[in-house]
């Protein structure tokens, strides 16, 4: 393989001479990553030759901040649109693997007199960057999924408790499955905001369908029940299973004045939905 050298010329400025030997003994160390540059591409618009050489010339002029925020950059990049892990590890090694080729040719092609100290150093300062820009992606990836996996969670527990209009000033709010601790902080919140929003008058809460509901929940209930009327909206809880009722009255929660309680949802619905 030739290669064009300038005497006393910069490594940076030797990798641009010979940018097109850099790409093809980049492709050949990764054999894995090389059929997948134009499918990267397609889904990502991810340039992964152009980036392999802005990474490189990063690194080799030890510019640390340039690599941080790079990295980052890329970690979004590649959680954004899902791309394969393994790739990019591949393909960053193969970088590494790369420069080392480059730097070996250019100091033979230079003729500089071998230096096993200075080796050894600009083996640690490569190797020093090239891991940082490792360990910086993968921390963003990771911080990109989580806060969309919570996002994403966030939009189930709000999917879960659906307010329905059924009237201007009636709404009826179906409950199903477990009601924990945590799905509750999200059930006071909603409701207490569409109570205000939507000006509701009377909120039936169906129970019917919860499978299970932990006895300190019964009296988190008892205080967003508190809320609900103090926003001038009455409450009517239908569907108590057995289950729940044994919570309620070995809790000795007694509902009072603050919701109405009613055997099924039929029997509110016949008695607060005006009939035309």
């Amino acid at each position: 393989m030739g290669f064009t050298y300038e005497e006393g010329q910069e490594i940076t400025d030797f990798i641009a001479a010979n940018h097109d030997k850099f790409e093809e003994n980049l492709l050949n160390e990764a054999v894995n990553v090389r059929d997948k540059i134009q499918s990267i591409m397609l889904k990502g618009n991810i340039d992964l030759l152009e980036n392999a050489h802005k990474l490189t010339l990063h690194v080799v002029k030890q510019e640390e901040e340039e690599v941080v925020a790079f990295a980052k950059q890329e970690g979004v990049i590649w959680a954004k649109h899902s791309l394969t892990l393994s790739f990019k590890l591949e393909w960053v090694q193969a970088i590494r693997r790369t420069i080392w080729n480059f730097l070996y040719e250019y100091e033979r092609l230079s003729e500089t007199p071998a230096n096993r100290e200075a080796f050894y150093q600009t083996e640690e300062r490569i190797n020093d960057q090239i891991d940082k820009f490792l360990n910086w992606f993968f921390l963003s990836f990771s911080e990109y999924k989580d806060k969309l996996l919570e996002s994403q969670r966030k939009l189930v527990k709000n999917l879960s408790v659906p307010i329905i209009p059924i009237q201007s000033n009636v709404c009826i709010l179906p409950l199903i499955g477990e009601i924990d601790e945590d799905r509750y902080q999200t059930i006071e919140e909603k409701v207490l905001i569409e109570v205000g929003r939507l000006h509701i008058q009377t909120l039936i809460i169906d129970l019917s369908g919860v499978a299970e509901m932990e006895k300190e929940i019964s009296h988190y209930l008892m205080k967003m029940l508190d809320g609900i009327s103090m926003m001038g909206c009455k409450s009517v809880i239908t569907g108590m299973s057995a289950a729940i009722v044994r919570n309620i009255v070995h809790g000795e929660i007694d509902f009072g004045d603050k919701a109405e309680i009613k055997g099924n949802l039929q029997q509110a619905l016949e008695e607060y939905v005006v009939k035309p």
